[in-house]
Order: C-alpha cells, then sequence, then structure tokens
C-alpha cells in the first residue's frame, strides 16, 4: 500500500469500524498532543485506553494507564502509536499479539517496516495522520474554524448527536 497518501474512504472505513483504541505514548500533561487526542477521541464515543509505562496504574482522563498492551490484557481495534517511529516495530509486534486490527502512527511517526509487519498480519495501517485531525475533517468539524477540509457540499454536515457532535456517516448524496 502507498503510504504517502490515503483515500478518505480508507480512512473514513477505520474511524467508522473502530470502537476501541489503545494510545501508545499516552501523556497526562494537558498540552501534549496525546493527551487532547485522547480528550477528542473519548468525547467521540471511542473506548481508550492510554499506554504508557511511566504513568502506569495512575488514570488519564478517567481511565487507568497500563504499562504494555499486553498488561491492558483485552484486544483493542486499534493501536494509536505517539511513539517515535524507531519504537514502532516492537509495538506493532505487541498489537499483532494482542489481536489489534489497525496501527495508527501520529503526524511525523513513519516506520515502514513496521508496517508490512502489520500489513502481512492483516492489520490496516495510516502513517504520518492523526486520527483527531482526519476525523474532524471528514466529519465537517475542522471547516468551522477556517481549515481547508477538501470536502466540497452544499448539504449541512449529519450529527450524530450532541451538541457540535458531527457523524463520519454523510447523508446519501453527499461526498
Amino acid at each position: 500500500m502507498n503510504h504517502d497518501t490515503y483515500d478518505d474512504a480508507y480512512i473514513r472505513d477505520i474511524l467508522e469500524s473502530v470502537r476501541s483504541i489503545a494510545v501508545v505514548g499516552a501523556s497526562n500533561n494537558n498540552v501534549r498532543p496525546s493527551y487532547f487526542v485522547q480528550k477528542y477521541l473519548i468525547s467521540k464515543g471511542y473506548e481508550v485506553w492510554p499506554i504508557n509505562p511511566g504513568l502506569a496504574g495512575k488514570d488519564i482522563l478517567g481511565r487507568p494507564v497500563h504499562a504494555s498492551l499486553t498488561e491492558l490484557g483485552r484486544p483493542v481495534d486499534m493501536v494509536d502509536i505517539f511513539r517515535a517511529g524507531e519504537h514502532a516495530v516492537p509495538i506493532v509486534e505487541e498489537a499483532i499479539r494482542i489481536g489489534a486490527k489497525v496501527i495508527w502512527m501520529q503526524l511525523s511517526v513513519r516506520n515502514d517496516e513496521a508496517a508490512a509487519l502489520a500489513e502481512a498480519a492483516g492489520l490496516r495501517v495510516v502513517m504520518n495522520r492523526c486520527p483527531k485531525i482526519e476525523y474532524g475533517r471528514l466529519c465537517g468539524e475542522i471547516s468551522w474554524i477556517g481549515v481547508n477540509s477538501r470536502t466540497i457540499s452544499s448539504k449541512k454536515p449529519a450529527r450524530s448527536g450532541g451538541f457540535q457532535h458531527l457523524g463520519l456517516r454523510r447523508p446519501p448524496g453527499v461526498v
């Protein structure tokens, strides 16, 4: 797969099918990107599991922090990697062992060896992207703040409930 560009349908399908996400490299510092990505994903209804050996036993956003994916003791749909690219291979190996379906490497995180390993095991892979940004872009939220979402429509985005909570599913006929 070409990991330089991703089709919107591929990203949308991942974000719609995933329900549980382990965030490897989670931070309890509310100005760190991993913190506000977790907070955003929780607000969108995802079950988020913070993974950070230095914070194991503590809580982040009301969720217990685990030292590793293995220690989590349950499968997750997606593993979101907030670690440098050179750490991705062992994280992917562990994600495969726990039954993850998707590997997502955050902005500036890319490891082609880890991607090939994940894909060989049947996992879908996204690199150098942020699920928070992609979710916001695909559902139209990001355009509210003046960011070009590359999505043009004369129709209002489909609401999925709640205050300013848009869903990824588009009404029929909306691209």
